[in-house]
């Protein structure tokens, strides 16, 4: 397994482990429902961020090899991290087709799918950005190369907090049932 830091969170290493992609959210625990969707959701956001986090620091590494890049660990990672991205994403809209059905909370449902939507927004970019630092690594003379990748830093953050955002609607939204 290439992934760094490996033994800092079990959970995303586990998701990214699992090769079958057929990852399904846990049964819930008996007399939970509502409640352990909820801490579920919150579960899933942390492993999100861990994915990003390892995300990133595999690209650093992938950078510092250059410019003989190591392309095969880097696809490697990207493949696990897109298995862990995938993974948690199933399991949202599992977990968003159950708060609107079996909660009758359409509001929390909602707050979901923005989410999601915001969530694939920041992959591409940064995907686009990863792109962008290695252009900077490769062609040091390209004026513009600097820029976009601010440019592109910038459109993260206002991402970043276009999510912060649902999520503090949905922790207000969900408040009864935590």
């Amino acid at each position: 397994m290439i992934i760094p830091n490996t033994d800092s969170s079990g959970k995303i290493i586990q998701r990214i482990s699992d090769t079958s992609g057929k990852l399904h959210m846990p049964a819930m625990p008996a007399g939970t429902g509502c409640r352990y969707l909820v801490q579920r959701f919150y579960a899933l956001q942390a492993e999100r961020v861990e994915a990003y986090r390892l995300f990133e620091e595999g690209h650093e590494a992938y950078l510092r090899t250059a410019p003989h890049y190591d392309f095969q660990r880097y696809r490697q990672l990207v493949h696990e991290i897109t298995l862990a991205f995938s993974g948690i994403s199933k399991e949202l809209i599992e977990m968003k087709e159950r708060l609107y059905e079996e909660c009758e909370r359409p509001d929390l449902s909602e707050h979901i799918e923005k989410l999601q939507e915001k969530e694939r927004h920041k992959l591409e970019l940064t995907a686009k950005l990863q792109l962008a630092k290695q252009n900077v690594v490769d062609h040091p003379e390209d004026e513009s190369g600097p820029e976009l990748v601010q440019e592109l830093r910038q459109k993260i953050i206002k991402t970043v907090e276009a999510i912060s955002e649902i999520l503090q609607d949905f922790k207000y939204d969900s408040e009864e049932l935590a």
